[in-house]
């Protein structure tokens, strides 16, 4: 039901350099960037796989920070967002783990992004 989403940064270099490791390990990559003339002289860029589903805007940081859930198709993609993730700034909130409190096969892991940001990767296939 949600067609896009975004949040606003304090660096987009660094927030660039966070979402571009971690969106690579969904195997989705940047996608888009706002021409600014259109954003009043901020960066705007989105992420996604086939269209941009996920947007960072420069500018002040959510308060409260926020928590976003993107979509791993693989249980391994789970395990890979947190390491790419930690490995590109940020902080885990969460290793990767089954959460049965949530679903049966809820599959999840936490990281706070370079704002504080509770970014998550989750995949709710059963484990083949």
């Amino acid at each position: 039901m949600i067609d896009h989403a975004g949040i606003s940064v304090l660096s987009f270099a660094k927030a660039r350099s966070f979402y571009d490791a971690a969106f690579a390990a969904l195997e989705g990559s940047y996608i888009m960037e706002v021409p600014k003339e259109f954003t009043g002289g901020r960066s705007v860029g989105g992420y996604g796989r086939e269209r941009p589903v996920f947007w960072i805007s420069e500018g002040a940081p959510n308060k409260p920070p926020i928590h976003v859930a993107l979509v791993a198709t693989s249980r391994a993609q789970v395990d890979a967002f947190h390491t790419a993730a930690l490995g590109a700034g940020g902080s885990d909130n969460g290793a990767p783990g089954l959460r049965p409190h949530y679903h049966a096969d809820y599959y999840g892991a936490f990281v706070l992004d370079p704002d504080g940001n509770n970014i998550e990767a989750v995949c709710h296939a059963a484990e083949k």
